[in-house]
């Protein structure tokens, strides 16, 4: 619950043209110098990444403390009148308790009640400096009023001005015609100005009435009245705005934040965007010994720009409704059972394309909806869940609307023994179904053409799975051998509605899986640019067989074809999701090579070639029939189905030192004498915060049996990403990334930002270009162009406007940590 506000109020902000109103016009007195306000520079001692030229230091006091209730004293001279009245004069220091007062003169009257000090006076409090032309102190209490001061907190960083300063008996502090700052002395970059301040230390926030926010001492903001923090902890109250322009003209939100309880807070932010209308958004967050959640979303009632906006085929129009709620919730009832809820709905996919959460955010794609039990114990791994998420296209194609788990149930569990055999067991039986309306021949019509649900789509039913395994692992530092046998079994009650089909509605299947993985660690001491090494030599083997079984009846809930990797070399299981079982004669061989270092342990290289051979041709897809193989004029999936050995893999992650990294794929046909899929990535990273980030990506076109329809692409992708973020000082960054791809000579985004972080105020700075696909990666005719300004400016300890995108530049420039702006 680190959330908290950077600043609150009470009052809407207006122009500063009303500053030339009597009640605005606070005039503190002009600051001190540095060296009087405790201040130090650093000078060689200046710590690294140290943003401020210096910091405050409270020197020790001049005084022993006295005891408790006494008063200490010391003094050039002293002279008692014949009222009783005290006169000390020179060098006068008093202290009691943890305040001292330091004056060329200081009374006491008679009664002993308080204390009179002229100027030019010191008072220091618990890190705390008060400087004065003349002060008057209670001894009953711990009131206090101090005349044309200058303060400091050394702890906050903060200082000010005022005409006059009063430490109240509550130990609040109360400042007239004040100023309040966390510049380092002799800026002005920002203050802000009131003519009734009150600081309170204990609470952590102060308030400021008739208040002004300055900049370079130029009036840029006015509120009657404001709430500010003054240390890290959460306050109640107004938030800075948001402010944004886009095409939809001017974005405003106006966050409030109520800190409810120390394990519970929330935001309402209504918002108003210039040609659409108004919203109110808000999200509610807890944080329990066992339990934590939060609750957001988002309304707006007339959309005025729902049409104008929408894309070909969507139902939107001018006028409607819309909103999105999201509610996240995970807890435990033991150590070993644990919980979650999850529930996402949005009035139509579009929505976050629209109005987004937060810089960058155009691209959610689905809302979860989810409610899961597990338990995880010693042999068995037990879950329930109900499981379903809202896809969010706008207009959505009703055949891709995805099947919800209502509910699935899971058990596994696994024996060992010290001999090396094991047995497993997993079981899952889990209802699907999806509302999908079609006729009895399972078309429908969508933007103005006519589609039909594939016969495998179309039912809605109960699957039971249920795999068990036996097998035997040895295994030693010179290798290991592993001989494994699973079985699969699939049963299924079906139901196709209106649907006309002579499938049965009881299939089933049962499918034995067989497999041989073993391989050898030959080892060697190497000595490279004076470092000790050692190189390992890794031959290995794997064999897999799974005999084609007719799937023909069997249903498509959840399953798609993998693309070939490093990882498919050693697993027997072609498909994901439990519908299919995917037929397999065939053998795998590899070697890897890795260089360990000796000191540390750490993997500075690792290098592997392989390459799987086909002992017979692969019959099963995800129409299930064992006895044909994929049409002749559909070359990709007839050359998958048919070739005797996989594409030649080659794979390389190299440390290269503590700075550099790369990791290279390739994944090479040497029948036809071609690249199907070449990824490489090279990065720097430094201490000092440098990152840079090169990458190459080809994948040849078909090369991924999950796309399908839209979702296939209709070229070879060739891009190339290039991001970076280079910390010049303490105090810049500049950051950017080009993602472009050569295959359609287009830049897929641009970015490129500046980040500013002073001693008092931070600045976030970015523009960025990038390509809408309209979920159709079949055609770029339909692509489309967006473009957006983010800014984000902070005075420290004050708050300040914009939302945050450090969370953008982490997906865009991977290894790259932002600069938290937190107080100085």
């Amino acid at each position: 619950m680190a959330k908290r506000p950077s600043w609150t109020a009470l009052a809407g902000l207006v122009t500063s043209s009303l500053m030339t109103t009597g009640p605005v016009l606070a005039s503190p007195p002009e600051p001190l110098p540095a060296d009087r306000l405790d201040w130090r520079p650093w000078g060689d001692e200046r710590p690294a990444g140290a943003v401020c030229r210096g910091r405050y230091v409270m020197p020790d006091y001049r005084l022993a403390a006295p005891p408790e209730g006494r008063v200490a004293s010391e003094a050039d001279r002293g002279e008692y009148g014949t009222q009783g009245e005290t006169r000390l004069a020179g060098e006068v220091v008093l202290r009691r308790g943890d305040t001292q007062l330091e004056a060329p003169a200081v009374r006491l009257p008679a009664a002993r009640d308080r204390v009179l000090a002229d100027g030019p006076l010191a008072i220091r409090d618990r890190n705390l400096l008060v400087r004065g032309e003349a002060a008057e102190f209670s001894l009953a209490s711990d009131a206090a009023r101090i005349e044309g001061a200058h303060y400091v907190a050394h702890a906050q960083r903060l200082r000010g001005d005022a005409v006059r300063l009063a430490r109240l008996e509550d130990g609040r502090y109360r400042l007239s015609e004040a100023s309040f700052t966390t510049c380092e002395p002799g800026s002005d970059l920002w203050r802000l100005v009131g003519r009734d301040i009150l600081l309170d230390r204990e609470s952590g926030f102060g308030t400021a009435r008739h208040a002004r926010l300055e900049v370079g001492r130029v009036p840029v903001f006015y509120w009657p009245w404001v709430r500010f923090p003054i240390d890290e902890r959460r306050q109640t109250g107004f938030l800075w705005p948001v402010v944004g322009v886009s095409g939809d003209g001017l974005d405003y939100a106006q966050p409030f934040y109520w800190n409810i309880a120390p394990d519970q807070d929330a935001t309402l932010t209504p918002r108003w965007i210039g040609e659409r209308g108004e919203s109110l958004g808000g999200e509610y967050r807890y944080l329990f010994p066992s339990d934590a959640g939060t609750l957001e979303g988002a309304y707006m009632v007339d959309d005025r720009r729902a049409g104008d906006e929408a894309a070909a085929g969507s139902s939107l129009e001018n006028g409607d409704d819309r909103w999105y709620l999201d509610f996240r919730h995970a807890g435990r009832f033991g150590s070993r059972t644990r919980y979650r809820l999850r529930y996402g709905a949005a009035s139509d996919g579009a929505y976050f394309e629209d109005f987004g959460r937060s810089f960058g955010e155009t691209e959610t794609r689905s809302l979860s909806r989810l409610a899961g039990l597990d338990y995880r114990g010693e042999v068995w791994r037990l879950e329930a869940k109900a499981q379903g998420y809202q896809k969010l296209d706008d207009p959505l194609d009703p055949g891709d609307k995805p099947f919800y788990r209502l509910p699935s149930l899971n058990a596994r569990a696994r024996w060992s023994q010290e001999t090396g055999l094991y047995q497993e067991w997993g079981a899952n039986l889990t209802h699907f179904w999806r509302d999908v309306g079609t006729d009895e021949n399972g078309r429908y019509t969508f933007r103005d053409t006519q589609r039909t649900i594939p016969i495998r789509e179309a039912a809605d039913g109960t699957r039971l799975s249920l795999t068990p395994a036996l097998g035997w692992r040895f295994a030693e530092s010179w290798g290991h051998l592993e001989p494994r046998a699973e079985l699969t079994h699939l049963t299924y009650d079906l139901d196709y509605g209106d649907r006309e089909t002579d499938r049965p509605e009881d299939p089933s299947l049962t499918v034995p899986i067989a497999s041989l993985d073993g391989g050898l660690i030959f080892e060697r001491d190497l000595g490279l640019g004076g470092e000790a090494f050692r190189q390992t030599l890794e031959p290995r083997l794997n064999y897999a067989y799974v005999p084609a079984r007719n799937q023909r009846d069997l249903p498509d809930f959840d399953t798609s074809e993998q693309a070939f990797s490093w990882q498919q070399l050693w697993t027997s299981h072609r498909f994901t999701g439990g519908d299919r079982v995917g037929d397999l004669n065939r053998v795998s061989l590899g070697v890897e090579t890795r260089l360990v270092e000796d000191a540390s342990g750490r993997e500075r290289l690792s290098l592997g070639v392989g390459q799987a051979y086909y002992l017979e041709d692969r019959t099963i897809d995800l129409a299930g029939d064992p006895d044909t193989l994929p049409s002749e004029a559909d070359f990709r999936r007839f050359y998958d189905a048919t070739r005797d050995r996989s594409p030649l893999v080659t794979r390389l992650d190299w440390r290269l030192g503590d700075h550099w990294q790369t990791y290279w794929q390739w994944l090479y046909d040497d029948h036809l004498s071609r690249t199907e899929r070449a990824s490489w990535d090279l990065q720097y990273r430094a201490e000092a915060g440098h990152v840079l980030n090169l990458g190459y990506r080809w994948e040849l076109q078909g090369f991924d049996p999950a796309e399908e329809g839209d979702d296939a692409r209709g070229y070879d992708r060739e891009e190339v990403d290039v991001s970076g973020a280079w910390r010049v000082s303490p105090r810049l960054d500049l950051i950017g990334r080009v993602l472009y791809d050569h295959t359609n000579d287009r830049a897929l985004e641009r970015l490129a930002g500046v980040q500013w972080n002073d001693c008092c105020y931070g600045l976030q700075l970015v523009w960025r270009e990038w390509v809408d696909d309209a979920d159709t990666a079949s055609t770029i005719a339909d692509d489309t162009t967006d473009r957006g300004a983010f800014l984000r400016l902070v005075f420290k300890g004050l708050g300040g406007v914009g939302g945050e995108a450090d969370a953008h530049f982490r997906s865009a420039v991977p290894g790259y940590r932002s600069t938290a702006f937190g107080r100085p």
